[in-house]
């Protein structure tokens, strides 16, 4: 498998084959994917969740496998994935001639606008949003002032344990999508993604860590991506255990107690049954071995 910067997920749980986000560029995307057997054009539907290139860099590759495939996305005005408006949304001026009027003043009731994949089955969340039965799409806005306003998506899981909650970037902050999962169960049993510290300072790892683990009572992490080596460190002095080897080609294995699993140990864990059994794997992200 080859290494890069990007993120990547799929999640199989409940009878369902989540895509989450497509990585950093669509050809490792690909290499990834044959490498750990994985079909893209067996998939229910994709989230991405945000705009930035690492975690969307695949979707050539995705839409020429699977073009049809619903995509979840969020929905930012004259973003990358589409937008609408209804056309009453500006002033006019019927003094005018028609020629010079917009749509020579015969204007379409919605106006549509393109999207950097025009043939793509994209659907866009606003809000915090249920899109099968027990999963859902926490809709979050970053008010980080290098992402200021920037909106992101992260996927909630509810579980027989507790949610499951796989996160892309966490601009929003990892502290607040996790306090908004709390509104789906007060049980949150697993995070996994990126939890934006790569450049964080001591204190602040030191202050989001022990939230997780002593105010909203996270049972297991899985971090990867932009989580940052110092955060890497820090969650394993403060979960033990309980932090889960998250790496590239890395498969974690969901039930009461998830753990990850090496290539020779791919089998059935101790879920309580097998419909219950979920398995969350990363097959596109690459960063330094730790």
């Amino acid at each position: 498998m080859e290494k890069d910067w990007g993120f990547a997920a799929l999640i199989e749980y409940g009878g369902k084959r989540i895509l989450f986000d497509t990585g950093d560029n669509p050809d490792i995307l690909a290499n990834n994917a044959r490498a750990k057997q994985v079909d893209l054009s067996r998939l229910d539907f994709v989230v991405l969740s945000h705009r930035h290139g690492d975690h969307m860099g695949g979707m050539e590759y995705l839409q020429s496998v699977n073009p049809k495939v619903r995509i979840y996305a969020p929905k930012e005005n004259f973003g990358v994935y589409g937008f609408s408006l209804p056309s009453s949304f500006y002033r006019r001026d019927e003094s005018l001639a028609p020629e010079q009027r917009y749509y020579d003043g015969s204007l379409p009731a919605v106006m549509k606008f393109g999207s950097a994949w025009p043939r793509a089955n994209f659907e866009l969340i606003e809000k915090t949003t249920e899109i099968a039965r027990g999963i859902h799409l926490i809709a979050l806005v970053s008010d980080r002032p290098t992402t200021l306003e920037l909106r992101e998506l992260s996927l909630a899981i509810e579980t027989p344990d507790g949610v499951v909650l796989v996160v892309g970037c966490s601009h929003p902050g990892i502290d607040r999508i996790v306090e908004a999962a709390t509104s789906i169960n007060q049980r949150i049993h697993l995070v996994a993604g990126g939890f934006h510290l790569v450049v964080a300072k001591d204190e602040e790892i030191e202050r989001i860590v022990l939230g997780l683990h002593d105010k909203w009572g996270v049972e297991y992490v899985a971090p990867g991506h932009c989580t940052g080596e110092p955060t890497f460190a820090a969650l394993k002095r403060t979960f033990g255990a309980r932090y889960l080897y998250a790496g590239l080609g890395t498969t974690i294995a969901l039930g009461a107690t998830p753990r990850s699993l090496d290539g020779a140990d791919q089998g059935p864990t101790g879920a309580r049954h097998e419909e219950e059994l979920g398995i969350y794997r990363l097959f596109a992200r690459g960063e330094v071995e730790r």
